[in-house]
């Protein structure tokens, strides 16, 4: 899945959170504005935008610097189009999940002739660790940032991971996990998570748990069964959340999904912006069926 839009679902859903970390400063009141920008639309898929107190913080995540347009040039457009709308302070900051190359350079202005504008960058993995450990929707970053001991820090984060409440741990658990995979190794990540954590999916999680438990009392077979019934429904509700209301033929397609494949679609739908996009993963993901 798209590594950038995790964490732009993480800061919408956290935004006072989100905006106190990268600004340095405890945040109140803050809500998240439309991504969709004139004077010709655009999409900023992997950007949020977030309305302070007489001021707009455009926070935009980046697994890696190259984009076309250039990071610059995308800042300096993002700003003239977010103060044309709304006619106040603009703070942009970039937050890099990743260390490019080490001979890449690390740009925060946009300067052509008389041009100039600025943007702040933040480096996850030079980022202290404890405020990510003890912050409950910060701890899915965590794995990313400064350590010279990288799977002693995955191991605290495992340990705050566990502590939360069954409904919450399962959520956060899977984030974490999926953000981890950026920086360590897959069996490093399975191995440290508890058994019932293993899962990416977040709807197979909650499903699961509960699958099994019937399977015991009635027979592994009738469990299963009602467990992977009962994941297809909250697959399709996701998807509708996410893309709308599903046609009849497009739920027809889902239940004759198998397992494997209703797991890779519940990570898959958290990238889903319109029903294109499920077309598009079923075109792609079920071609070898």
């Amino acid at each position: 899945m798209s590594f950038d839009n995790l964490c732009k679902l993480l800061s919408e859903k956290h935004p006072t959170t989100f905006a106190s970390w990268v600004l340095g400063t405890q945040q109140t009141g803050v809500t998240v504005l439309k991504t969709e920008l004139s004077i010709e639309p655009i999409r900023a898929d992997y950007v949020t935008f977030l309305q302070l107190q007489e001021r707009i913080l455009h926070l935009e995540f980046q697994t890696k610097l190259e984009s076309t347009p250039p990071l610059p040039l995308r800042m300096l457009d993002y700003w003239v189009r977010l103060y044309r709308l709304y006619r106040l302070p603009i703070t942009q900051v970039v937050v890099l999940l990743l260390p490019p190359t080490p001979e890449t350079v690390i740009e925060t202005v946009f300067n052509v002739e008389t041009t100039r504008h600025e943007y702040r960058v933040i480096c996850l993995w030079e980022e202290n660790p404890e405020l990510f450990l003890n912050n409950q929707a910060l701890l899915p970053l965590a794995p990313l940032t400064a350590t010279t001991r990288p799977q002693a820090l995955l191991q605290q984060v495992v340990e705050r991971v566990n502590q939360l409440e069954r409904r919450e741990r399962l959520e956060i658990s899977a984030y974490t996990q999926i953000l981890a995979g950026l920086k360590y190794e897959k069996d490093l990540i399975r191995q440290l998570f508890r058994e019932d954590m293993m899962r990416e999916s977040v709807i197979y999680q909650e499903i699961l748990a509960e699958g099994e438990q019937r399977g015991e009392q009635r027979g592994e077979q009738r469990g299963e069964q009602r467990g992977e019934q009962r994941e297809r429904s909250l697959i399709i509700r996701q998807l509708t959340r996410r893309v709308g209301e599903l046609p009849q033929e497009v739920r027809k397609r889902i239940e004759t999904l198998s397992i494997e494949q209703l797991e890779n679609l519940g990570e898959a739908l958290l990238d889903f912006q319109a029903i294109a996009d499920l077309e598009t993963w079923f075109s792609t993901s079920l071609q070898h069926k």
